[in-house]
């Protein structure tokens, strides 16, 4: 038995009522994704076969996400639990524009990489499951955005974990198993934080329902579940890899294929931060205001100081992955600023981020493919030799820095507002307000000058640090799996531009996403709890 839409308000109704069939799409992105992958472990005889498996997969599960998608768009937050176990005993998934977006971009992301991915691969590689566990990643990523029960974020994190570290450690190389000790110490740590939470918050509210704790934490000890809340900032920024818990990322995101970099950047970070966004904000608004000034600290401090390190970074992808924290800063302010425009834009930012690190990590892998070396000093002269490379690298800089009208400039444009609108509010918290306003415009100068340095030593520069002007670049031709890479790799950037240049439906999706978010009535109603008692 299922339980569906949002039209159904009461678990009677629930019993009684057929699921539709459009209802399913909040189910089937993540059971595509799981069947998908222990299917392609049955392909292992036929490796040449697992590639095409992985991309049909891919392009139902975006099928499946744009309709929900449009679902919630159109009529309000859905959800459905499995089984006669009705809410809050019974595991929901439940959607919201947010969430049902942020699944949209992780398959989007997913299917351009995977075939990004056939760039480094070749015949040796064939039957190593790559295929497989990217789209495991995927399902316990999707899972994680859509899921309406905070255990079974817990399960899905666990997932994505297991997905990450097979990812991470594929080829055995010593530098891949150094960087996966550093990687699984400190998000081991996070998911046994997040547990212990778990267990006080059940402990509390008798209950993990998502839903369920919005109507029930109110009664509860303000200072327990502030508390619990703390626990839950600690293990969530630790995922995210916000400040100062964030050295687990510049120390790993640079050793695997570029591909699963690219994966990574994208979605990993991204769940850690969706995850913060959905407790502080939607599910314990309260003990959210407790932690304001730590937020606004942390934001600050993770605004100011990543793009400082890419700036003093020469290895690529290292520098690139100093950017990514930078985001997780801003996703942060917006945090922290919970007015409608500061959810709107740590939402929109979200979104920005997981296309546009994407690109930028795919074409850091070009550029290291043709250059034979990780090192911007030892680059130089791509300008002139590939124009094509230039451009998207320059784009994503600019996406990423948020100069108008690339699409990061968009969500920094509701965080400023949204810090315009506290300061001039007159509340007591003002002060903050404004300094994350001056963080934000901090951010964008240091991550331009950052992204604006790599390409100027990458591109502009005529040859190799200490080479002489006259002598001959030494660039190795992009073979036919290089010019696939390459074309992935613009026609994601071209969805980025696009959706940069015609801001309006995400603006409008952040705002009603953001409305949710602050005022989940709609979100409640579509589990079948608004009507009772807490």
């Amino acid at each position: 038995m299922a339980a569906s839409s949002s039209d159904v308000t009461l678990p009677v109704a629930m019993i009684e009522t057929a699921t539709p069939l459009l209802a399913w799409t909040i189910v089937l992105p993540v059971a595509l994704a799981l069947m998908g992958a222990a299917s392609l472990l049955l392909l292992r005889r036929w490796p040449r076969a697992t590639l095409p498996a992985a991309v049909i997969v891919v392009l139902a599960i975006l099928v499946c996400e744009a309709a929900l998608l449009w679902q919630v768009y159109t009529g309000g937050p859905v959800s459905m639990t499995m089984g006669k176990w009705l809410p809050p005993f019974g595991i929901s998934l439940t959607a919201d524009l947010f969430g049902a977006g942020f699944a949209l971009a992780a398959a989007l992301v997913t299917l351009v990489v995977l075939i990004y991915a056939e760039t480094d691969r070749d015949e040796s590689d064939r039957g190593d499951n790559f295929h497989a566990m990217v789209l495991l990643l995927l399902a316990g990523v999707t899972g994680a955005f859509l899921t309406g029960d905070l255990f079974n974020l817990y399960v899905w994190f666990e997932v994505t974990l297991i997905a990450s570290f097979g990812l991470l450690v594929l080829g055995g190389r010593p530098v891949q198993l150094d960087a996966a000790v550093k990687y699984g110490f400190l998000n081991f740590l996070a998911t046994t934080l997040f547990l212990l939470s778990l267990g006080l918050l059940y402990g509390l509210l008798g209950t993990l329902n998502m839903a369920d704790i919005m109507r029930v934490a109110p009664q509860a000890s303000p200072a327990a579940m502030t508390g619990v809340a703390a626990l839950l900032l600690l293990a969530f920024g630790m995922k995210a890899a916000a400040f100062p818990l964030n050295a687990w990322l510049p120390a790993s995101y640079h050793v695997p294929p570029v591909a699963v970099s690219a994966l990574f950047a994208s979605l990993l970070t991204k769940v850690g931060a969706y995850a913060l966004l959905r407790t502080l904000v939607a599910v314990l608004p309260g003990s959210r205001d407790v932690l304001e000034p730590v937020l606004v600290l942390l934001a600050i401090l993770t605004l100011v100081l990543a793009p400082l390190g890419a700036i003093a970074e020469t290895h690529l992808r290292r520098a690139i992955g100093f950017l990514v924290i930078g985001g997780i800063g801003a996703v942060l302010a917006g945090i922290a600023l919970p007015n409608a425009s500061g959810v709107a834009g740590a939402g929109l930012y979200v979104f920005h981020a997981m296309l546009t690190m994407a690109v930028l990590y795919m074409v850091a892998g070009l550029i290291e493919k043709r250059s034979g070396s990780f090192d911007t000093r030892q680059m130089g002269g791509f300008y002139a030799a590939s124009t094509p490379l230039s451009i998207l690298f320059l784009g994503a800089v600019l996406a990423t820095a948020g100069v108008p009208p690339f699409l990061g400039f968009w969500p920094k444009l509701l965080l400023l507002q949204a810090g315009a609108e506290q300061g001039v509010s007159g509340s007591a918290d003002t002060w903050m307000a404004t300094a994350l306003v001056v963080a934000l415009l901090v951010n964008a100068v240091l991550t331009l000058i950052a992204g604006t340095r790599l390409w100027a030593h990458i591109f502009w520069r005529q040859g190799n640090e200490g080479a002489s002007e006259h002598d001959a670049l030494a660039l190795l031709p992009l073979d036919r799996r290089g010019r696939l890479g390459l074309a992935m790799s613009v026609a994601l950037a071209l969805v980025v531009g696009a959706a940069g240049l015609w801001p309006n439906p995400m603006m409008a999706g952040a705002r009603d996403g953001a409305s949710d978010m602050l005022n989940p009535a709609r979100y409640v109603a579509a589990t079948g709890l608004a009507g009772d008692e807490p």
